[in-house]
């Protein structure tokens, strides 16, 4: 009986559709012939793939899987080009990292042969390209590496990779791919089977969900201190309705996600000062650093929880929050289960609950004005970052149409109207400079209808690879409106030097070595390059009319958009 064969790298792409992956974002090197023969031969035979996503640098690609994956909730997949390709994508896997993204980066590896194989050694960048260690690049970012050894492997390898990425908390893995064996042949059949492992979820325990809410109904001045947001749509509503029965006041210090509407009477801004100070009860909603040791000292008698996936952080080293009561699990499924426990308890507390009511809507209310004061008198020239969410804000109100706003040294939450889960998201706490514009379109990707919005800073636009972005963007017709906020130096390097010397030489003089980005270029023409249509905003007064002329073009044309907006030096 002749069974059908299929090369290892031929089955891969298969293998990933089991595994339910959309798209496969690619930089292809020398090592991929199997794989790129591989397609070839399924588009022959009108097999049904992943697409395959080829994106000019491999950190583009890696911000496109990790903004794919903030949309969908999807398992996603990278292929780089051996060790050069991995090296440019391990600052989006150092992010991917951090925000929990369950990706699956492959990378090629030179071969290791140098005759005698199929696949072997036929150009000198095969010994240039040997590696000690290859994965070394981004093992540390990983929960799990392996470097393939036989063909045969793949089909398992593939399951086991998507298995643990997709486990609680979830994550990036990688899987190193010699030429020599990604050429080797496999039985097609094993390639088509159903995926062999499932990924683990953690719950908390129901007897610390219980002790949870009765801390909740005995507490007078609780806090939840949310970074990271809820998960989930369903995370999003189940919090959003939780914190409206019982009072509970939500804070959003350096946030990379919104966890309830940021105009809802519960959500109380951004400053951890006095919540920390005074609060009985604090809930730490999946939040890294919710507030700053060396400034915010909670009460001697507060009670600490921690809720996450991984609520200690365990992958960080030097992370001292106290936690007195500790919820490994999804967020979004903690909170519902969270909410059960407290029915039926509202009666018994309601003039307390009102009482904190009302405190915390007051402490709300003048939050938001203080918001829109602040944006108000930034309305330039130049304008600050406060003033553009501000007009943003309003050019999405007016428009009626969804809106999804990644910012990276971009807009700040604060003044912003967002009202569902995927609203808002701000650059990862890692650092990983180039995730806003690339994640963008990845968002796009997953939601063609939403209208996307990239609102960077000038530095954080020049680290995303515009030419390969804007490449991608033309290419694949995504209407990404792309905001640089255009400061012409490092802000963030500018205010950390003023905060730790506020009466040193550099802020008395206003003088910032290492920071300054001048002359700054003309981003206009780099996008102009791939045939987007491109304003330069120097007035605030003209900036929300801007923004409408922007949703016009990505909505009726379908092209995506840049604005280049001249802002002062005010980080928010």
């Amino acid at each position: 009986m002749n069974r059908k064969t299929v090369t290892a790298g031929g089955a891969i792409f298969g293998r990933l559709k089991k595994l339910g992956v959309d798209y496969v974002f690619c930089n292809s090197g020398t090592d991929f012939p199997p794989i790129i023969e591989g397609l070839a031969e399924a588009d022959a035979k009108d097999v049904s793939l992943p697409e395959a996503i080829v994106v000019p640098h491999e950190h583009v690609a890696m911000g496109m899987a990790h903004g794919y994956w903030q949309a969908s909730g999807r398992l996603q997949a990278v292929m780089l080009h051996t060790n050069v390709g991995l090296a440019n994508g391990a600052i989006g896997a150092i992010n991917a990292a951090h925000d929990r993204v369950p990706v699956i980066i492959m990378s090629g590896r030179t071969p290791v042969t140098e005759q005698g194989h199929f696949g072997s050694r036929t150009v000198p960048i095969g010994w240039g390209q040997e590696m000690r260690d290859q994965t070394a690049l981004v093992r540390e970012a990983c929960k799990w590496d392996y470097e393939l050894k036989f063909g045969d492997q793949i089909v398992e390898l593939l399951d086991r990779a998507g298995a643990i990425a997709s486990s609680t908390p979830t994550g990036p893995v990688y899987l190193s791919l010699p030429r020599e064996v990604l050429s080797e042949t496999i039985n097609e059949e094993s390639s088509t089977s159903a995926p062999c492992m499932v990924a683990a979820k953690s719950v908390a325990r129901s007897q610390d969900i219980e002790t949870l809410a009765r801390w909740i109904i005995d507490a007078e001045n609780p806090v939840i201190f949310s970074q990271r947001g809820t998960g989930t749509q369903k995370g999003f509503e189940a919090l959003t309705a939780l914190v409206d029965e019982w009072a509970l006041p939500v804070n959003t210090y350096w946030a990379q996600s919104a966890a309830i509407p940021t105009r809802h009477p519960m959500h109380i801004g951004s400053d951890p000062s006095p919540w920390v100070e005074e609060s009985d009860l604090i809930i730490v909603l999946d939040a890294l650093a919710p507030w700053m040791p060396d400034i915010h000292k909670p009460r001697s008698d507060a009670r600490i929880v921690n809720i996450a996936p991984d609520p200690l952080y365990s992958r960080t080293p030097v992370r001292n929050f106290h936690s007195h009561l500790t919820l490994p699990g999804e967020v979004d499924e903690t909170i519902a289960v969270l909410s059960k426990a407290l029915s039926g308890h509202m009666t018994s507390n309601r003039g307390k609950i009102d009482a904190r009511r009302k405190r915390i809507t007051r402490a709300s209310s003048t939050f938001a004005m203080q918001q829109s004061d602040k944006a108000s008198k930034g309305n330039g020239p130049p304008v600050s970052k406060s003033w553009v969410s501000q007009c943003l804000s309003q050019a999405i109100r007016d428009s009626g149409r969804k809106a999804s706003v990644t910012s990276e040294l971009g807009c700040p939450l604060g003044p912003m109207d967002i009202d569902h889960f995927n609203g808002f998201r701000q650059e990862p706490h890692s650092g990983g400079l180039g995730y806003g514009l690339p994640a963008a379109m990845g968002i796009q990707l997953a939601e063609p209808e939403t209208l996307v919005f990239a609102t960077v800073g000038d530095g954080s636009y020049m680290f995303a690879n515009p030419t390969a972005c804007h490449q991608v963007c033309e290419a694949l017709e995504l209407p990404v409106i792309t905001c640089v906020l255009n400061n012409g130096e490092w802000g963030a390097v500018r205010h950390s030097v003023k905060g730790m010397y506020p009466d040193g030489y550099a802020a008395k003089t206003n003088k910032m070595p290492l920071t300054g980005l001048q002359p700054s270029p003309d981003f206009t023409k780099v996008a102009e390059a791939s045939r987007a249509y491109v304003e330069r905003v120097e007035n605030g007064q003209g900036l929300l009319d801007a923004l409408k002329r922007a949703i016009k073009v990505a909505s009726e044309e379908k092209r995506q958009v840049l604005l280049d907006i001249a802002i002062n030096s005010d980080p928010v």
